[in-house]
């Protein structure tokens, strides 16, 4: 009896060990279980907004249990194709592009979806069918600069400075300036006395641009109409070597510095489209299409240049001025500390 007590124990051990091994082994082949895998090609880190985008995407897609990889093109279109190429072979089920330049990053995005990837224009348009655009409202960013320029000066000789040639959403934001323009510039109100793209929107470029325009203009400038915060700092220390900070100047983002030119009287508008919500928005919609799901809030949209009809989700965007930087404070894009630095005489509500 003694014999057959010890058999069945030892039995009993057999089965416990067994099952703690099964159910382990189980265990990690639930935890290893793959879920949905988001690419990401970034074309750049050069704004500091891009960062901002990524850490909120990031985030969402980590409290959905989406698996985050990513790439860095380094403002480089050759580089986003091979990225492209680089994540898909690495097992994404969906890409988020943020596209250097759209033209040239087409066959890498129609290779994705002949392969059933859907593919998310973010923030820049890529405008091919099947690819979803997400961004903010950019045809109402250049209304609000516009606007915000002809408050200060209603009259006088105007320059835009406007984004990368190869990037639709320079064309869509110079669309909205000029259209609230039209009616001064065709009433001879407004003179343009310079219009000029600026290849990648960077801000050194959009300085040697400004000084060529006033040169040019012997510094008879009353109002620049520029298209993003990095070439607004450009154009100002353009406009500074010649005694002329404080003419009206747009430009859009909300980086922290152009915030504090706002509250110092050297920039007029800084555009504000909350990127923490477009990174939010792009996780969601990536899951969503990665899983089958239909997008609810997406419109038809065909106002790019070639007229190609794409889902799309538009957010839209806030004019922040020297009476609005509270907006920004309040919602935590920035402490008061920073956008008040250096704010002396005339100081705006924000900064009282």
């Amino acid at each position: 009896m003694k014999w057959l007590r010890s058999r069945c124990l030892l039995s009993t051990l057999f089965v416990f060990l067994f099952l703690f091994l099964f159910l382990g082994l189980a265990g990690d082949a639930a935890a290893e279980k793959p879920g949905i895998t988001v690419g990401v090609s970034w074309s750049n880190f050069q704004e500091e907004r891009w960062k901002t985008d990524e850490k909120a995407l990031r985030e969402a897609l980590d409290r959905a249990g989406a698996r985050y990889l990513s790439a860095d093109a380094q403002s480089s279109s050759e580089k986003q194709v091979s990225d492209i190429e680089t994540l898909l072979a690495r097992g994404a089920d969906v890409l988020v592009v943020l596209a250097q330049d759209a033209d040239a990053i087409r066959p890498a995005i129609q290779a994705a979806r002949a392969e059933g990837i859907p593919v998310i224009g973010y923030d820049r348009l890529i405008e091919l069918p099947g690819v979803f655009y997400l961004s903010f409202d950019n045809v109402e960013v250049g209304r609000v600069q516009a606007r915000e320029v002809q408050r200060v000066r209603p009259n006088g000789r105007y320059v835009f400075i406007k984004g990368g040639a190869t990037d639709p959403n320079a064309d869509l934001v110079y669309g909205g300036q000029r259209e609230v323009l039209a009616s001064a510039i065709d009433a001879g109100r407004i003179e343009v006395v310079g219009d000029q793209y600026v290849d990648q929107w960077l801000p050194e470029l959009a300085q040697r641009v400004m000084e060529q325009i006033l040169t040019a203009n012997r510094d008879r400038v009353d109002a620049v109409v520029c298209s993003n915060d990095g070439m607004a700092g450009g154009v100002l220390a353009a406009l500074r070597a010649q005694g002329l900070e404080g003419l009206p100047l747009s430009g859009q983002d909300g980086d922290h510095a152009a915030l504090n030119r706002v509250a110092r009287g050297l920039q007029t508008v800084s555009v504000w489209k909350d990127s923490r919500v477009l990174g939010r928005r792009a996780a969601e919609i990536a899951v969503a299409l990665a899983s089958g799901q239909a997008i609810d809030d997406a419109v038809s949209w065909q106002h790019g240049p070639r007229g190609v009809a794409v889902d799309a989700v538009l957010l839209t965007p806030e004019a922040i001025t020297r009476d609005r930087l509270d907006v920004v404070i309040d919602a935590g894009w920035i402490s008061r500390e920073t956008v008040c630095r250096g704010v002396s005489v005339s100081p705006p509500p924000a900064c009282r």
